[in-house]
């Protein structure tokens, strides 16, 4: 992941360029591999960048031949060749980014750049000749960004990758809206992303094709190797994670192949160690350079948690150089505040979940790993969460699973896309490709309830399940592939939870849960633990910025406590399981 900070029409802007790079330095965790800023009249572009794609020349921000166009970007777009190979006109590249076809995209389609990006992405784009700034975000907001405005510069507006560039020079803070584009010229934000299951009204009636559902999940992965980097896949041993680790590892095997033949049969202990390098056919609508490393897998938890022994059988199983990191309780509490910094956000199940994923983030960095795959969003595709046991018929299961994948950017793309910026490492999220997507959620949504004869995510499990086919082999172990669902909070060890909750009892009374702070507003933590990190995420941050948070809660439950382990049927299933 990069960082970006911009300005547009800010009233001196020269006066302001320091100011700027010193708000750009802010998000550098999440760019440490250069710095980069352009100036064109009164508009500043900034950009921190980690190198994915196009490592050795794609610098930003980038600019066209008479530099009259200039583009700040922040994330991946995985159909980058195939735009190269299919504008109208020429158009002569400068670098080999990924990034850089967005331009050129931009002089045949103006504003309708981003409904031709496939990818996780935000950017801000300037165009000189016109005084014109458009901003767009991916569809789901894979890519966290955020947009400000000033009363002090009434006609600038601000953009940033993260709250904390913003917050000390705007007064009015949002979360810019996954899947719209920003006009200048007009002033409005509009929505360019608009399948037909994004209405929960229109509830789909097609009944789930399972292998059109397996081959859509394993694309989605393949698109997600293109990097020029050592990468790895982040396991939980949930069925998600291992997913995604057994396509990414049957693919890694099939480039290695790839590669060995395409080099005369060079020795394969060059590539067990990455260094070869092999390009996907274009037949596979992926033509790029991939990094050829023997897959490295993670996994973190409290010694002896239910992830870490679930995720060693499943690395065993594929194959995988696992790498297990245990964390102790104090490591966890340490690191809170910088998490809630990072996180910028104070809602409980997130920052339960994002800790141990930013304790581990920091070590695969450290062994020179910088983009990881991870399983975020099947939950809210496939109503994977326990709480979907409460739903009372197919039409409320739907427009619950079509509110949780609007609301991702509030929640676990935050989490997946933060946690590990703060270190350096890119999180990329297979299950929430726009292909993929329009396969998953235009399924019936009676095939996704779950029933006496149904676990949660029945019919992911049953896509990839090959019992019935001899001549193929497993994806995974039967035990991991029908194994219950566990919040990635309870399943890095119970006890990480309690330990939460013990803490909020220290450092919140009776008496403060009695009377909150005014500038709360409406908004009134309900437990202590939320009343902690609503503290803390104030000593980071402004009232004003609280507009971005939004809080997760559990439908069809009358819980406080949003984890998993709270709802009864997950004590049941447990019970029945022992």
């Amino acid at each position: 992941m990069c960082g970006i900070f911009a300005c547009h029409r800010h009233p001196d802007v020269q006066k302001f360029k320091p100011t700027a790079l010193k708000l750009a330095k802010q998000v550098r965790h999440r760019g440490p591999d250069w710095s980069g800023s352009v100036t064109c009249n009164n508009t500043i572009l900034c950009h921190e960048r980690l190198s994915i794609v196009g490592v050795e020349s794609g610098a930003q921000p980038l600019t066209n031949a008479d530099d009259s166009i200039v583009l700040a970007v922040n994330g991946e777009i995985y159909n980058h060749r195939l735009i190269r190979k299919h504008l109208t006109s020429p158009y002569p590249f400068k670098t080999h980014s990924d990034c850089e076809v967005i331009i050129p995209l931009y002089m045949e389609h103006d504003i309708d750049v981003p409904k031709h990006l496939d990818g996780m992405f935000s950017f801000v784009l300037y165009d000189k000749s016109q005084d014109r700034t458009i901003a767009a975000r991916d569809p789901i907001g894979i890519t966290t960004f955020y947009q400000g405005w000033s009363w002090k510069e009434p006609g600038a507006v601000y953009f940033a990758s993260e709250l904390k560039c913003l917050h000390p020079v705007c007064d009015k803070i949002v979360a810019f809206p996954p899947g719209h584009v920003f006009d200048s010229k007009t002033g409005k934000t509009t929505r360019y992303f608009n399948p037909s299951w994004w209405d929960p009204a229109n509830v789909p009636s097609t009944p789930v094709d399972l292998k059109a559902l397996r081959h859509a999940l394993e694309k989605s992965v393949r698109k997600r190797l293109m990097a020029e980097v050592p990468y790895g896949v982040l396991l939980s041993g949930g069925l998600d994670s291992s997913l995604v680790a057994s396509i990414a590892q049957r693919e890694t095997l099939r480039l290695k192949k790839k590669a060995e033949e395409a080099n005369g049969n060079a020795d394969s202990a060059d590539a067990d160690r990455g260094e070869g390098l092999v390009g996907i056919d274009d037949d596979d609508n992926l033509s790029t350079a991939t990094y050829l490393p023997k897959l490295n897998s993670f996994s973190i938890g409290l010694p002896g948690a239910p992830d870490n022994e679930a995720a060693v059988k499943v690395a065993k199983f594929l194959g995988t150089r696992h790498h297990v990191m245990t964390f102790t309780i104090e490591d966890g509490l340490n690191a809170l505040s910088d998490v809630i910094y990072h996180l910028e956000t104070y809602d409980v199940t997130t920052i339960r979940a994002s800790t141990p994923m930013y304790l581990l983030s920091r070590k695969i960095k450290a062994m020179g790993i910088k983009m990881v795959l991870s399983g975020e969003g099947s939950d809210e595709i496939f109503g994977g969460y326990l709480y979907f046991h409460g739903a009372p018929d197919k039409k409320a299961f739907h427009e619950e699973t079509v509110r949780r994948v609007k609301n991702l950017h509030y929640a676990d793309c935050l989490r997946a896309n933060k946690s590990t910026s703060a270190w350096g490492l890119e999180a990329r999220v297979p299950f929430l490709d726009k292909e993929f997507l329009n396969t998953a959620m235009s399924i019936d949504p009676a095939d996704k309830m779950i029933t006496k004869d149904r676990i949660e995510k029945y019919i992911l499990r049953k896509a990839f399940d090959t019992s019935d086919e001899p001549d193929t082999e497993p994806y995974l172990p039967e035990p991991i592939l029908w194994r219950q669902k566990e919040q990635f909070s309870d399943g890095v060890g119970y006890g990480w939870i309690d330990a939460l909750k013990d803490n909020a009892e220290h450092h919140v009374t009776d008496d403060m849960m009695k009377n909150p702070k005014p500038e709360w507003g409406t908004d009134i933590p309900d437990t202590k633990e939320a009343y902690w990190y609503r503290l803390m995420f104030d000593e980071h941050f402004p009232p004003r910025c609280a507009s971005t948070v939004m809080r997760w809660t559990p439908t069809w439950s009358k819980q406080t406590d949003p984890s998993g382990r709270a709802i009864a049927i997950h004590q049941q299933k447990y019970n029945d399981a022992v």
